[in-house]
């Protein structure tokens, strides 16, 4: 059966002629499918009785499942779930107290090659890429499920995106086009592909850009994040630089905090120092604990320590709120766990 959620409006488009329909109903057809959101054929009201039928003979809204959902206590929702392959990926719902926004965190592959030692996604490996569809399709399966509307995506879920680039920038026009989400509310978060950075100053869509640092040096930030090796610190620095200089934009710089390793008081002013000459805003983000690791969550103190020495080098600081700890949805914690059970 054809995945309708799959095609390009020009691909409904086509379909329609083939089934003997005015092109028109293609744009019908896509409208239900991505501003209605909606789940079956049935729901399509302004479609006519026969072209329904034809349309349930050969296909179907959509062919992802949702495998399983949890709730968190503060309102977050995990999904995952399940490709036509079998393969299953995480994606996040986030809803904030008196904010009209509501934030998908969506996956860009099965699984991740990065193996930051901290991070629960690439302990798993990495198995696939996704493709823009089935990218886009996790928003589309969260509206369809929730019946809200998304209002803002960030690409912080499994895998990286930036080693997914061709995918990355359809889905992001998909995104922005068929769902109508604007460029300045889809973030993409990386590790630190250094070229896949100056690739996305180029683009005709560029999105928020997130960068996952964790170090303030190259030693340390070694240890934790393998990406190092390849993509040293004074290399991405420049890169970083290029990207303010070129688009105009603040970037936004992701620090997780670990527990009496990178949230000490010299730790602070050695990433202050890094980042002087970088147009940039820090989130600071105590980190989530994980089974198989040995990190540990910092003290509240020193968290607002390593936040006071920030501020005081001009830059705006922010503590990410933990979203969806309880179902392992927070920062870090996304693997799919029931796939490997």
């Amino acid at each position: 059966m054809k995945s309708l959620s799959n095609f390009t409006l020009e691909e409904l488009e086509n379909l329609a002629l083939e089934l003997e329909e005015p092109k028109f109903r293609a744009k019908q057809l896509h409208n239900w499918i991505w501003t209605k959101s909606a789940q079956n054929f049935d729901e399509m009201t302004d479609l006519s009785k026969n072209f329904k039928e034809k349309l349930q003979q050969i296909a179907v809204v959509t062919n992802v499942k949702i495998k399983t959902k949890q709730v968190s206590s503060d309102g977050t929702i995990k999904y995952l779930l399940e490709y036509e392959d079998g393969e299953c990926v995480e994606t996040v719902l986030m809803r904030f107290d008196n904010r009209s926004n509501l934030t998908a965190c969506v996956s860009s592959q099965v699984g991740c090659a990065c193996g930051c030692d901290f991070c629960a996604t690439g302990k798993r490996g990495f198995i696939r890429n996704l493709t823009a569809f089935e990218i886009a399709n996790q928003i589309l399966t969260i509206q369809r499920d929730s019946k809200l509307k998304v209002t803002n995506v960030v690409f912080m879920g499994q895998g990286e995106p930036l080693n997914n680039f061709e995918n990355l920038n359809l889905a992001i026009k998909i995104i922005n086009d068929y769902l109508q989400i604007g460029i300045r509310r889809i973030t993409v978060s990386t590790c630190g592909i250094i070229p896949k950075i100056y690739d996305l100053t180029k683009q005709s869509l560029i999105p928020t850009l997130a960068l996952s640092l964790h170090a303030p040096n190259h030693s340390l930030r070694e240890k934790i994040m393998p990406i190092e090796k390849k993509h040293n610190l004074d290399e991405l620095k420049k890169a970083l630089k290029f990207f303010n200089d070129k688009t105009g934009d603040r970037i936004t710089i992701e620090y997780v905090l670990l527990g009496n390793l990178n949230d000490t008081r010299e730790m602070a002013f050695e990433l202050a120092k890094f980042l002087k000459d970088i147009k940039c805003n820090i989130n600071l983000i105590p980190y989530n604990s994980v089974d198989e690791t040995k990190y540990k969550k910092p003290d509240k103190k020193n968290v607002m320590m390593f936040k006071y020495i920030l501020e005081g080098s001009g830059k705006k600081v922010t503590v990410r709120l933990e979203r969806g700890a309880d179902i392992d949805a927070a920062c870090g914690q996304l693997r799919g766990k029931v796939v490997n059970n």
